[in-house]
C-alpha cells in the first residue's frame, strides 16, 4: 500500500479531531456535511477518508476501544477471574456510558451486515472472551453467558443512561444491578 500524501494525511488527522468534537456534541449521527465544514473540505474528502459513518466512527473510538482491550488483556493474569471479569466490564460500562455516541457505535456493530475486524464490537468481543470463558470454567459465571451477551447488556445500559445527569454514576449503578439480580438474597 502507498504511503498517504502529507496533506492527506494532515486532512484525516483533521478530520478524526472534528469528528470527535461532533460526535461528542451530537451523537453518533452526527452531520457528516458538518464535519466536512468545520474541517474546511468536501463532503467527498470526508467519504474518501471513511467510506462509512461506522468506518468513522470506528476511526474516532479506536483509542479507547484499544485501551479497553488491552485492559481485558491484562486482567486475564488475575487471580480471581469474577473479579478481573467484573472490573472489565465496569471499565466498557464507563466508557461506553460517557463517550458520547461510542453504545451508538457498540450498538451499530452488533447489527451490522457486514462484520469486520477493524470494529469495537468485534475487538472487545475477541478482547473480552477469554475473561468470561476463565469466569466460566471457574464457576463464576453461568455457563451459557457469553461474551457478546454481557457487551449487549453493557451497551444497553449505556444508552439507558447516556442522558442522565451522571451517566458513570447511574451506569455504574444499573451494572451493579444486573449483576447481583433482582431476587432478594436467600439466607
Amino acid at each position: 500500500m502507498a504511503a498517504q500524501r502529507a496533506d492527506a494525511r494532515r486532512n484525516r488527522a483533521l478530520l478524526l479531531a472534528v469528528a470527535e468534537q461532533e460526535i461528542a456534541a451530537y451523537g453518533a449521527d452526527a452531520s457528516l456535511e458538518q464535519i466536512a465544514r468545520r474541517a474546511g473540505v468536501g463532503s467527498g474528502t470526508v467519504r474518501r477518508h471513511f467510506p462509512s459513518r461506522h468506518a468513522l466512527l470506528a476511526a474516532v473510538f479506536h483509542e479507547r476501544v484499544e485501551a479497553l482491550c488491552v485492559h481485558a488483556r491484562d486482567l486475564a493474569a488475575g487471580a480471581d477471574a469474577r473479579t478481573a471479569l467484573l472490573e472489565w466490564l465496569g471499565a466498557v460500562t464507563a466508557s461506553a456510558s460517557t463517550i458520547r455516541g461510542l453504545a451508538v457505535a457498540l450498538s451499530r456493530d452488533s447489527t451490522a451486515d457486514v462484520e469486520h475486524e477493524h470494529c469495537a464490537s468485534a475487538q472487545l468481543t475477541e478482547a473480552g472472551d477469554p475473561l468470561v470463558r476463565r469466569a466460566v470454567r471457574d464457576g463464576a459465571v453461568a455457563p451459557d453467558v457469553t461474551v457478546t451477551d454481557l457487551l449487549t447488556l453493557v451497551t444497553g445500559i449505556a444508552l439507558a443512561t447516556e442522558h442522565h445527569p451522571d451517566p458513570a454514576a447511574e451506569a455504574g449503578r444499573l451494572l451493579a444491578l444486573t449483576v447481583a439480580g433482582v431476587s432478594p438474597r436467600q439466607g
